[in-house]
């Protein structure tokens, strides 16, 4: 999927949850620099992230059942802006993590990502906040593409395909954390099985 975040959303952090996300438009333009050209794979059906790394993602999941899970990390305002976008292939993980240093309101697009998405938003002590649905934006109406917002302060977002959330048990009351030390080029926990008789 594609997810930046090109734009600021409005709210601000509170203790309750949100009652809803926040959708606006995206008019297609970004942050200078930024490029967006379709990988080399781009015209198979199986075009996985490319240029990221991966790293284990801890749940604990609304019924305090906890799994760890491998997730793709954007954490780097050029990689959070590219996201998912031309992917239609996970690979070992279960999705892509995005990741501030402090917390932040961005919104997300769905510019060029052809795999519809779910994702969930995180506050800054990683506690569930708000999640919603995302439609592809292939071309770029008049309107403009959607732009997705919790419209609250976070820190971690979550994306995975459509209807992967509730796989995961991501909801209300649900927790997310990255472990420290696990962040690599592929997917630790899918090595570690690999490697198990």
């Amino acid at each position: 999927m594609l997810l930046g975040l090109a734009a600021v959303a409005l709210g601000a952090c509170t203790d309750d949850a949100p009652a809803a996300f926040e959708t606006t438009t995206f008019d297609g333009s970004v942050p200078r620099g930024t490029s967006f050209d379709a990988p080399s794979a781009a015209s198979s059906d199986d075009v996985q992230p490319e240029g990221f790394s991966t790293i284990t993602a801890r749940i604990t999941e609304t019924d305090g059942d906890v799994c760890e899970v491998c997730v793709w990390l954007a954490d780097s305002s050029d990689e959070r802006a590219r996201g998912l976008m031309w992917v239609t292939d996970l690979g070992d993980a279960v999705g892509m993590v995005f990741r501030h240093d402090e917390p932040v309101t961005e919104r997300f697009y769905m510019l060029n990502t052809p795999t519809p998405l779910s994702i969930a938003w995180f506050s800054p002590d990683g506690r569930y906040a708000v999640s919603t649905d995302m439609e592809p934006c292939l071309e770029v109406p008049e309107g403009g593409c959607p732009l997705y917002g919790p419209g609250v302060d976070y820190e971690l977002a979550l994306e995975v395909f459509e209807g992967g959330l509730d796989e995961l048990g991501i909801g209300p009351g649900a927790r997310l954390e990255l472990v420290a030390g696990t962040e690599g080029d592929t997917c630790a926990l899918a090595s570690a099985s690999a490697a198990t008789p």
